[in-house]
């Protein structure tokens, strides 16, 4: 099971934190692998339930993904993204993977989303937290309400593109490039 972080240092920025502990995985520091997968488990194994909709295989998800995240540390760019979001993408990925191989359909019940265990934040970090949404809103905000609703449901719920492109009737290439132009527009209003 997944276990909640110790140890953090808020003194710290948690993207600093990560930073530097994802710079140790690149080196193969076994002791910062451990400490990543201390402070991350509990967001990325959340990452993968949305999407799953089972523990057990959100588990499973999550354990390849950290073998993934310590094969490909040293490909990870702080320049193009946060160590987070990185490692979110790795899990994503891989749980839609899974969904396609399993030809599973995630459930509507999300009642196993009440069995995970708290995972308190340090007060500082949850009003920067609140602070990165408030941003991400309003940057959303200034998309197409129909290029909205496909990121919210491609990044938030993780719609295929094959599965979005039903939705919104349109070929998968299209809804490729709209999500693509449409997450180049938010990082350009992330960055301001």
């Amino acid at each position: 099971m997944l276990f909640a972080p110790t140890g953090w240092d808020f003194m710290k920025s948690s993207r600093q934190q990560l930073d530097e502990l994802l710079a140790g995985v690149a080196r193969g520091d076994e002791a910062a692998f451990a400490e990543l997968y201390q402070v991350t488990s509990a967001k990325l194994y959340s990452v993968a339930l949305r999407i799953l909709r089972s523990n057990a295989v959100a588990e499973d998800v999550v354990q390849d993904s950290y073998f993934k995240i310590w094969e490909r540390a040293r490909d990870f760019d702080a320049g193009i993204a946060s160590p987070i979001t990185w490692m979110a993408a790795i899990v994503r990925n891989r749980a839609l993977d899974e969904v396609r191989r399993r030809a599973v359909r995630p459930a509507a019940d999300v009642s196993e989303l009440d069995h995970i265990a708290s995972d308190d934040e340090h007060p500082v970090e949850v009003i920067g937290r609140q602070e990165d949404v408030a941003r991400l809103m309003r940057c959303l905000e200034g998309l197409e309400p129909e290029r909205q609703q496909m990121v919210r449901l491609a990044y938030l719920d993780g719609l295929s593109r094959e599965a979005l492109a039903k939705r919104f009737d349109r070929p998968e290439g299209t809804i490729k490039t709209w999500l693509h132009r449409s997450l180049a527009q938010l990082k350009g209003c992330l960055e301001r």
